[in-house]
This record gives structure tokens, C-alpha cells and sequence, in this order.
């Protein structure tokens, strides 16, 4: 995930919490390179990774499915950060193409193929599963209303996309990155196109399955 520059406005913690919170995002951002490889991988290889110690690592996550949990959920947020950020653009084809852009570049979905299934989620994301249903419906009313947007797609179609672009991998991030967005602009040309598409659009429920917690 990307880091925010400091601004001369954002206040500085004090010393023991700016360490907790620079140790925090180590945490995660070892326990998304760990996961992603692996999700069976011990709690103990995200601490290694990060640089930290277990115990440090056990105070703020208590267990394996809570950082799990804990990294799905940032996910989350970010689509409904990006999704908000998209809907204040005037422009509803260009705040929607700008919304796929940037979660494509987030690598949001790569969690949610990854992972799902291998915790069970809790009521703390439901409020965040909700607002990312309606901003997703919200953005595809407005790409409808621009003109641009074929009439068969629907708000559940976009995590097809965003996860079609997330299954492309390469050893090299700079190189996966480029090829994500070019096959996303391939995607967005074909997303103005005619003509019909083969079967219906996902129906509503129908990928829950995979977030069942596998024995």
C-alpha cells in the first residue's frame, strides 16, 4: 500500500506511538507480500519479514485470522476510498475509468482471490461490504448516464474486471504494473463497445461461496 508523504499539517506522534504505528505498517505490509505468496504461511514469517519481533506482532494481531481479517478489510477500504474520491468527479466516464485505474494500480483484488476463504469475516466489515456496494452502483449509474457505458454492464460486473487485471503477475512489480493497466485499457475499450454479452452479469450472493472458511 502506498505511504503518505508527511505534511508539515499532520501532527507528529510521540516516540512510542510513532514506532507502534511504523511497526504496524511494516507489519502489513510484510503480512500482504507473505500472504499473497502463500496463505498458509506461518504468523512467525510475517514477523520475520517485517523485521519485528513476535511478541511486537502479537500485541496488535492476536492471532493469524485477525491480520488476515485486519488486511482484507484495509482492502476494502481503499476500493471505497478510491470510489468516493471518483464520485466527486464531474465527469462520470472519467471519475469511473479513474476509479479502475487506481484500484487496478492499489492491487486491491489480488486479497480478495488470494485470501478469500481463509478467515471468516466479522461484523466490523459489514458497513464497509455496504458502502462499497453502493458507491460500485452509484459509479456505474453515472459511466451509464456519460453515454459511454454499454447498457449490459452491471456494478457486480466490476469485480470481474478489477479481478481479471489482478491475475496477471510477473517477477518484476514494475512489469506486472504496466501490463495490469494496459489489459485494463483493453477491458475499458471493450466496456464501450456493442453488441451483447454472453450470459447475464454475476448475480447478487453468487461469489459469497468463496468466502466460506475452507476446513
Amino acid at each position: 500500500m502506498a505511504k503518505q508523504n508527511e505534511t508539515a499539517d499532520q501532527p507528529r506522534l510521540p516516540g512510542r506511538k510513532a514506532q507502534a504505528a511504523r511497526n504496524n505498517g511494516l507489519i502489513l505490509d510484510a503480512a500482504r507480500a507473505v500472504f499473497l505468496d502463500d496463505p498458509n504461511a506461518p504468523i512467525a514469517a510475517v514477523a520475520e519479514r517485517a523485521g519485528v519481533g513476535i511478541s511486537a506482532l502479537y500485541r496488535r494481531y492476536p492471532s493469524k485470522e485477525v491480520l488476515l481479517r485486519t488486511l482484507c478489510h484495509e482492502g476494502l477500504r481503499r476500493f471505497n476510498t478510491e470510489a468516493d474520491a471518483a464520485l466527486e468527479d464531474s465527469d462520470g466516464w472519467r471519475g469511473f475509468v479513474g476509479f479502475l485505474q487506481r484500484v487496478v494500480e492499489a492491487d486491491v483484488h489480488s486479497l480478495t482471490a488470494r485470501l478469500a476463504g481463509t478467515f471468516t469475516p466479522d461484523e466490523s466489515m459489514l458497513p464497509d461490504v455496504v458502502h462499497s456496494g453502493e458507491v460500485g452502483e452509484e459509479l456505474v449509474r453515472r459511466a451509464h448516464a456519460s453515454g459511454r457505458l454499454r447498457p449490459d454492464i452491471d456494478a457486480l460486473d466490476l469485480g470481474l474486471i478489477l479481478e481479471a487485471c489482478a491475475a496477471i503477475t510477473m517477477p518484476d512489480p514494475v512489469r506486472t504494473a504496466e501490463l495490469r493497466q494496459r489489459v485494463l485499457a483493453v477491458i475499458v475499450d471493450g466496456l464501450t463497445a456493442e453488441g451483447d454479452l454472453p450470459g447475464p452479469p454475476p448475480a447478487p450472493g453468487e461469489f459469497a461461496w468463496r468466502w466460506e472458511r475452507k476446513s
